[in-house]
């Protein structure tokens, strides 16, 4: 099965699951490595989760475990940024101090909120909101370089009022175009994530449009995760993943080893 790089653990603010429940999981469907991700954001609002990583009670633990189960699975030390303009300072150098295989990069948040909670929305035009999500997250790829690959492009769709009813890469292609090229410039991966397949929507986190003009532009950098946060969801839908990609244009994906990109084929 493929490699899943994009997983998380109970150092995570919303995953309850021990690193080892996820790399026996991930044993149990054939794979031959993983990399953990754990959340790591700074400057968070809202009630309930910290999205705050203790790096470094993470960091020996998953080192731990990575040698526990040597021989079995390969289990890379990842770790999932949250990017916003205002931390630039905090998490610009965090990369460098840590053995990390693989940093994602994400946009989680919007304005200081989460879309997860849905207040964002309140007043808005659905379309709006998702424009300004584009456009800051575009901002955000601009000045940060601390990163290997950028997670679910459009994440923000998951969670408005009529989640991707109304959206497609046509629509949206004035803001998304420019993300995607600046990913390309920077020698960044994008990520293709199964979570939005979990969630009901029909497609992965990017649609198959959007990894389709990545390919066209001349991106070859793709990474594969789920976003697994329980044993359940890790490689979630991955059989599908092999032709899907390839209907793109791809004939292999990358994973990361000590921040360098690696292709296996699909």
């Amino acid at each position: 099965m493929l490699c899943d790089f994009h997983l998380h653990t109970n150092f995570s603010g919303d995953s309850q699951t021990p690193p080892e429940d996820q790399i026996c999981r991930a044993i149990e469907l054939g794979m031959e490595e993983i990399c953990i991700t754990d959340h790591h954001d700074y400057d968070t609002q809202g009630p309930g989760l910290d999205f705050m990583l203790d790096i470094p009670r993470y960091v020996p633990a998953i080192l731990q475990a990575a040698e526990k189960f040597a021989g079995r699975i390969r289990v890379n030390l990842g770790i999932e940024l949250g990017l916003q303009q205002h931390v630039f300072e905090a998490v610009r150098d965090l990369p460098l101090q840590w053995p990390f295989d693989y940093v994602i990069g994400s946009s989680h948040f919007l304005d200081g909120t989460d879309p997860y909670d849905r207040t964002i929305f309140i007043g808005q035009e659905e379309r709006a909101v998702y424009e300004h999500y584009f456009e800051v997250t575009l901002r955000r790829l601009q000045i940060y370089d601390c990163f290997d690959s950028f997670g679910h492009l459009d994440y923000i769709v998951r969670y408005g009022p009529n989640c991707n009813q109304y959206y497609d890469y046509a629509r949206y292609q004035e803001y998304i175009d420019p993300i995607l090229k600046t990913l390309i410039e920077k020698g960044k991966a994008l990520e293709c994530n199964t979570s939005a397949l979990k969630y009901g929507l029909g497609h992965p986190h990017p649609t198959e449009d959007i990894l389709r003009r990545y390919r066209e532009l001349g991106g070859e950098l793709l990474t594969i995760g789920s976003d697994g946060h329980c044993p359940a969801h890790i490689g979630y839908a991955f059989d599908t993943l092999p032709q899907l990609l390839k209907d793109c244009g791809f004939r292999y994906y990358t994973i990361y080893h000590q921040r360098c990109p690696e292709f296996l084929p699909l």
